[in-house]
């Protein structure tokens, strides 16, 4: 874990489900916020034919990849997060999603917790009015250095970011309270993503977000059931 921060890349990871009218303004946050050198994929599903036309649409202005996946229920989001993983070579990742509005600075204000070679996974500030956000202890997206990822993982297997378990929710909970237990964990108050989720008034509401409560129930028990993996330790 010795990557020169100042010349390292980042791989910025969208994987994204059925939000066509997403692709545009998120990439053009995304660049209007960073002049940083960076990369950024895509990740669809195959089928999601709306979607993948958007993207290569806004591909035909900006620099942006995609890669298409068969269609996966369970574990969809870390599926697609841990593909772009074992495709690219960057010393860093960013585990994004088609919700958020970058912040400038975001970055350089992620990366310089990796000044300590012991930090694997640096939490960003997404601006919910929520204790767990606010006080540093949690977030819902990452930086995540990749020799973290490649030679400890999950808790259970090396090579993952996220475990692929998970309907969606809970990926987060996991990653975070691993990399505390290893000792691995930062958070970066000032590396702001914003999160444009409905719950705070930022977005309308669609069959996504309404399905939340439901992928959650399912989330949480998988989530009571592998958290004795690290805690019993």
């Amino acid at each position: 874990m010795t990557e020169d921060r100042e010349d390292a890349a980042v791989v910025v990871v969208f994987p994204v489900l059925r939000r066509p009218h997403r692709v545009r303004p998120l990439v053009e946050s995304l660049e209007a916020a960073t002049p940083e050198p960076h990369r950024t994929v895509f990740v669809a599903t195959a089928g999601d034919d709306a979607m993948i036309e958007e993207i290569k649409l806004v591909s035909a202005d900006w620099p942006i990849e995609l890669e298409v996946l068969a269609p996966n229920r369970i574990g969809d989001y870390a599926r697609k997060i841990n593909h772009v993983l074992d495709i690219t070579v960057e010393p860093f990742l960013f585990t994004g999603a088609d919700d958020l509005d970058f912040h400038p600075g975001w970055i350089p204000a992620g990366l310089r917790h990796f000044d300590d070679p012991k930090i694997g996974v640096v939490g960003t500030q997404d601006l919910a009015p929520t204790t767990r956000a606010r006080a540093g202890t949690h977030a819902t997206h990452f930086f995540v250095r990749r020799r973290y990822a490649v030679d400890f993982g999950t808790i259970d297997a090396r090579g993952k970011i996220f475990h692929d378990g998970y309907p969606h929710e809970y990926v987060d909970d996991e990653l975070v309270e691993t990399a505390k237990f290893r000792g691995a964990w930062s958070f970066a108050a000032d590396s702001v993503v914003e999160h444009l989720h409905p719950s705070w008034g930022k977005a309308p509401s669609d069959p996504l977000y309404r399905a939340q409560s439901a992928r959650m129930n399912s989330g949480r028990r998988v989530f009571a059931r592998r958290r004795r993996l690290w805690t019993s330790r």
